[in-house]
């Protein structure tokens, strides 16, 4: 076989540092960028913070559209945020002296209640770093409050170890009793027996919150029952429909109530709402979690009529190059420390662009969304028009790709609410005069057919797609069920009340 050498011409996409660098930050949220800048700024001595936040360029064509009305009103997009300074903050410290001789209070022990007069920051620390209290805590600290012999407090435990976040005791009797007696004993010491077992459940069962250590929901309602002022009214009727006619009331067969109550419609809805006045998750009460806080990337506010949309500046990170050690390369003799500098440099140059390259697109991105999404802004969830990513993409000129990094965990703050940049994209539908309706109007009308529903006669998954047929709205009753279901509303007969 003969060899050869032949010339070929192709094209190939080579993914650079700089390029895999840019996209990665541009899929970070707020909270992850922060993070990567800190690791930054860390790692490389050429990055550091300064007074001046990133200055965000728009192109000349956008500019343009915006001064000629086309786009959105906007203003200086250059924030400038400036650093905390203390202006009796010494240059130099006594090497003797310590933090309280100067600033006058000692700020270590966050734990103790006397924070700095109008500084909440402290406060937040010590509320946000202490962990969320559970349920298993809050009744060992009553038992250890409660006078209990050795082999009663060794029940409690299995006890309390049986009993899940909800409150409600998920292991039998049976399989505490063995797990009890198949502990460490001594050698005189008798087996447990399963009253006792009843009976320290029993205590267990007065333990706050009410409910705790139920078996079923008919047990953990009694209980709350039970505590409650004799004098209630309705009390004895209600202990009466929990006993023998709870399932009856989870299906919402009011007719059978009432024969078997005998009791009018009035006065069985005074039982009713009484028992739904309970907690039938009384374990949720204790095991609150914590709040998942966002931040917000981009405000839209509308000033002279025109929704305007800028950059979080608290969120826009201000870092630019150390001149200092930038001018040490041109001081230094040392060929493999002038090119250890020369890397770190063109490496604090490349991060500087690729977040500035980050809040560019996502500017450009939000403003079109905006733009595009105006009546929402305006009249609400009904007036949500249909959007893809591709719509976005073909404004901008951009790959779908990109339009779906910058939207994801990206934040909007509008007077309606924050919002991810995702909600603003949604499917259509079809309507009976050739228009589109967006998904997210649909559930919106949902919502609120359901909401003006009669509640003795609530309307069904077809029923409600008849309605919104009415309205040029063409959808299927699986379509509504399905919207339904997404919105955690429950079907017609479980929505069915007395009046």
């Amino acid at each position: 076989m003969k060899q050869s050498l032949q010339l070929r011409l192709g094209q190939q996409i080579t993914m650079t540092p700089q390029l895999q660098q840019a996209i990665r930050l541009l899929q970070l949220s707020t909270l992850d960028l922060q993070m990567e800048i800190q690791q930054a700024l860390e790692s490389n001595m050429m990055l550091e913070e300064g007074e001046e936040a990133l200055e965000v360029e728009i192109s000349d064509e956008q500019k343009n559209k915006e001064a000629a009305g086309e786009g959105e009103a906007t203003t200086d997009t250059t924030k400038e945020v400036q650093l905390e300074k203390n202006e009796n903050l010494p240059e130099e410290l006594d090497t003797d002296s310590s933090w309280e001789d100067t600033y006058g209070q000692d700020y270590s022990d966050f734990g103790h209640s006397d924070y700095p007069t109008g500084d909440s920051e402290y406060r937040d620390i010590a509320v946000h770093s202490s962990p969320a209290p559970t349920l298993y805590d809050h009744l060992i600290w009553q038992l250890d409050l409660t006078p209990f012999s050795d082999t009663d407090r060794a029940i409690a435990l299995t006890i309390i170890d049986g009993i899940d976040a909800d409150g409600y005791l998920k292991s039998s009797l049976e399989d505490i009793l063995i797990s009890v007696n198949s502990g460490e004993k001594e050698e005189d010491e008798e087996l447990v027996l399963l009253e006792e077992v009843e009976t320290v459940l029993r205590r267990l069962q007065h333990f706050d919150p009410v409910g705790v250590g139920a078996r079923d929901l008919g047990e953990c309602l009694l209980l709350q029952l039970t505590e409650l002022d004799k004098t209630t009214p309705w009390l004895k009727e209600a202990q009466l429909l929990v006993k023998e006619h709870l399932s009856l009331l989870a299906v919402h067969d009011y007719t059978q109530l009432l024969k078997r109550m005998k009791m009018n419609r009035q006065d069985l809805q005074e039982v009713v709402e009484l028992i739904q006045s309970l907690h039938p998750r009384p374990g949720a009460i204790i095991e609150s979690h914590q709040a998942a806080y966002v931040i917000p990337d981009v405000f839209v506010k509308k000033i002279k009529g025109r929704w305007q949309v800028d950059l979080n500046p608290e969120v826009t990170p201000n870092l630019r190059v150390n001149q200092q050690y930038a001018s040490l390369i041109s001081r230094t003799s040392k060929r493999e420390d002038v090119s250890s500098l020369k890397n770190h440099l063109q490496e604090a140059r490349w991060f500087i662009k690729s977040v500035q390259s980050r809040h560019e697109t996502l500017l450009k991105v939000a403003r079109c969304i905006v733009k595009r999404q105006s009546a929402f802004l305006d009249y609400g969830e009904e007036a949500m028009k249909p959007l893809v990513l591709h719509d976005i993409a073909s404004e901008l000129e951009m790959h779908e790709s990109t339009i779906s990094r910058v939207t994801t965990q990206k934040f909007i703050h509008t007077h309606r609410g924050i919002f991810e940049l995702k909600y603003f994209f949604s499917s259509h539908v079809s309507t009976s005069s050739g228009g589109e309706c967006s998904s997210t109007a649909i559930r919106a009308l949902i919502r609120k057919l359901i909401a003006a529903e009669n509640r003795g006669k609530p309307l069904s998954d077809s029923k409600i797609a008849n309605l919104l047929s009415d309205r040029g709205i063409n959808v299927a009753r699986r379509t509504v069920a399905k919207y339904r279901e997404a919105m955690v509303i429950p079907p017609s007969n479980e929505r069915k009340r007395l009046g």
